[in-house]
Parts: structure tokens; sequence; C-alpha cells
């Protein structure tokens, strides 16, 4: 019987998570694979916090370091979160010949190269299908079981927070503030919730999925990332008027000129399979060139369905260590050459707008005349009821336009005087 040996890293929620997960399955894994897991070593803030799962004192340790230092550990599973405390620990376990598991997306994509290439040259394994998606299996689907295909687009809602708060502005027409406070009372959002609704949780993410979709890597920073802070209830009920939902996506579409990678709020259409995941749930619809549409739906986020994944990589180590799986199979390995990523000026897209104008006559022509300027049409148009003198929502829709010319364009029309405050822009997809 193959015994991995595992030190851990964390013991909050997720940590926490794992640690039951192992403490309920271990006998199954030991009966039905042929791999006993055992946890030699943890490491934790406060060795004397009382916790809702009893653990030995004699596994606790405040001293990370002595976890990957442990001779006895053939596996660290790091759980901490954050970049520089993260990375020199699992720097240090490659280093010492440990090979790793870890959820820490925002690392990933920001020093994944580094810490790959560590891996290579030290002839270790790192998985980290907990990195992206929770329980969803969406790194295994794109290394295994997509490899055949060449990845056309990807089109994911991978941020449980943006999720539940939009879903709840949709449902209930609470507003933004107010479906915040929601998400944070029932812990789907943290007291500082800037990394999940600011889209940039979303966009570590998309870089991880980037480097298997596309086999190449990305720098995250040529990633362009917006969030939902700035919709607005009227927003959800104007896309509701057009036959719309309010999604924030992570966007991936492959293209001669290179690759779009965005994350962004975007109007879908109400029939459209993601427009119908609604709460904390993720989805990921994969289109490759021979298996069309794959729609991977699940839980994202939460300490069970991230230790399933944290599970997974271990057996996935585990039967690499005992020769049941073949050793060439790596997830990085191949993984070198630089991705062209589009710059957010050149893409093509369809926009909703939505102007606070003073209703007077005239108004609706001189915007459509500075859109007309920019080779921007109109196909939609709604202005609601009229209160002379009074600022009233103007909401258009357009065909297909380039974005540079949108946004050359709204600098125009936000210098009217007719034009109240900041307008809205929000991309259309079908």
């Amino acid at each position: 019987m193959k015994t991995l040996r595992v030190g851990l890293l964390g013991l909050g929620q997720i940590g926490a998570g794992f640690y039951s997960l192992l403490a309920s399955k271990r006998d199954f894994f030991r009966r039905e694979i042929g791999i006993s897991i055992d946890l030699v070593k943890v490491a934790v803030r406060n060795k004397d916090k009382k916790r809702k799962k009893s653990v030995p004192k004699s596994l606790l340790t405040e001293n990370a370091f002595e976890v990957v230092r442990d001779p006895s550990v053939d596996v660290v599973v790091e759980l901490i979160g954050g970049i520089r405390e993260a990375k020199a620990l699992i720097g240090e376990a490659l280093t010492r010949g440990k090979h790793v598991v870890t959820a820490n997306k925002a690392l990933l994509a920001e020093a994944g190269d580094e810490i790959f290439d560590l891996a290579d040259r030290k002839k270790r394994w790192i998985f980290f299908e907990a990195s992206v998606g929770g329980g969803i299996p969406v790194i295994k689907a794109l290394r295994e079981g997509l490899v055949a295909n060449r990845i056309e687009s990807i089109y994911s809602i991978i941020n449980g927070t943006s999720n539940y708060i939009l879903t709840r502005m949709t449902e209930d027409k609470s507003d933004f503030r107010e479906a915040l406070r929601e998400a944070q009372e029932k812990g789907y959002a943290e007291a500082d919730p800037t990394l999940d609704i600011e889209g940039i949780d979303a966009a570590h993410k998309l870089a991880i999925l980037l480097r298997f979709a596309f086999c190449g890597n990305v720098r995250f920073k040529d990633i362009y990332c917006e969030g939902i802070s700035r919709i607005r209830s009227e927003d959800i009920a104007f896309a509701h008027e057009f036959g719309y939902r309010v999604k924030l996506l992570a966007i991936a579409k492959a293209s001669k000129e290179g690759i779009e990678a965005r994350v962004q709020p975007t109007l879908l259409p109400e029939s459209h399979i993601l427009a119908n995941v609604n709460g904390a749930f993720n989805a990921v619809l994969i289109r490759g060139d021979q298996v069309g549409d794959v729609l991977l739906y699940g839980k994202g986020a939460g300490p069970a369905p991230t230790a399933s994944a944290v599970m997974s990589d271990l057996i996935d180590i585990a039967m690499r260590e005992a020769g049941r799986l073949n050793e060439e199979a790596l997830p990085m390995r191949a993984i070198r050459r630089p991705l062209k990523i589009k710059n957010i000026s050149s893409i093509l897209s369809r926009y909703y707008l939505r102007f606070h104008v003073v209703d007077r006559p005239g108004v609706l022509a001189k915007i459509a005349q500075v859109l007309g300027k920019h080779r921007i049409s109109i196909s939609d148009c709604v202005q609601k009821e009229r209160s002379a003198g009074n600022v009233v929502p103007l909401i258009l829709l357009t065909h297909g336009a380039h974005e540079r010319d949108v946004r050359n364009a709204i600098r125009r029309i936000d210098r009217l005087d007719a034009v109240s405050g900041h307008s809205q822009v929000i991309r259309i997809e079908q």
C-alpha cells in the first residue's frame, strides 16, 4: 500500500475542511484505492485557538517552515493564501524535494512561471485543481479530458461572491450595497470584498485557465479586469427589459490576432445557459473544436468543495508515486511559450450604454450624432417617462463596435451639458 505523508499549511476554513475530509475518508482511500494519506504536521497561526474540529496538539506548529523542512513530509498542502509567504514556503518545499498541492490562485496567476520552473528543475509535482472553480474539476478537464481539442473559447462564472450579489440584485431587486451586505452576512464575501467585486479574483483564475486552454503563459497585468461595483439596480432592470441578465464573466477567445482575455460585467440573453447560473455557484463553458460546448457546473468555493479538489490532487500524486499513472502527464512541463493577449481597445462587441440626461428635445440626437461619428450604430433605444427639465435615464444598445471607438465616444458624450454624471458601459455577449 502506498503511503503519502502530508504536511498542511493553514487550518482556516479550507484547511479545516480538508482535515475533516481526510479524517472521514482515510479508511475509504486505504480500502478502495490502496493509498494511505497520513497527516504528519500542521502549521497554524495559534496552537491554542479553539477549533470546531479537534486536532491533536502534537500535530500543530506555529512555524510553517517546520512543515516544509520536516524530512518525513512527502507532500506540502498550502492553504494559507496570499503571495509572499506562500511563495517562500512553496519554494522551499520544492527545493527540499517535496511535491506541492495548493489552492492559491493569486500566487499561480502572478508568479506561476517561477514556481513551475522550480518544480521542473527539482523534478517535483505541483497540483492546483482547487485554485479554480472550487470542487469543479476544470483543470483536469483541460489538461486531460479535452487534450485532443483546440480550445476556441471559455466563458465562465468563477467568482461566487459576485454571482451571488448579481443574483440577489436580479431576483430580489436589491441594490448593490444591500446585496453585498447580505453576501457578507452569509459568509460569501469578506469584510474587504475588493478582490471579488472588482473582478481580481476571477482574473487570477482566468490566468490559470489560459495556461491550460491555450498552452502558454500570460502576464496577469495583460488580462483586462473590470468588476461589478458600478452595476446599479436600474442596469439590472433595463437589461431584463431587453431580455438580458447581467453576469460577471471571465472570458477567453482565440483568434488569429491573439487571445481576448477579460473579466467584465456582461449582458447575456436570458436563455443563455450561463445566465441561469445563480447564487454562489460557478460554471465554466468551454468550446473545443472536436467536442463543441462542454459545461462544468458546481460549487465554486467553500471548505468541502475545495477540500474535494485538494484531495483529488493528493490521490493523483500518490498514484504517480506508485507508478499507476504516467509521469509524463505533468501539468506544467510543456507550457512555456508566451501567449499574445489582445489589448481590450481592439475587441469588437455589442454594448449596453446608459446615460442620465436632461429631458429636453434634441438630446438623443446629439448623442446619436457623437456615436455616429465614432462608427457606432444604435440597435435599440429606451428613454424613460418624460419629466421636463429633470434628469432621466436613456438606454441604448449598439450593433458591433470596437472598444476604442466606444471609449472615445463616451468621453465626448460625458462632456455634453445635457448629460449628468458618468455613463455606464456594459458589453453584450450572445
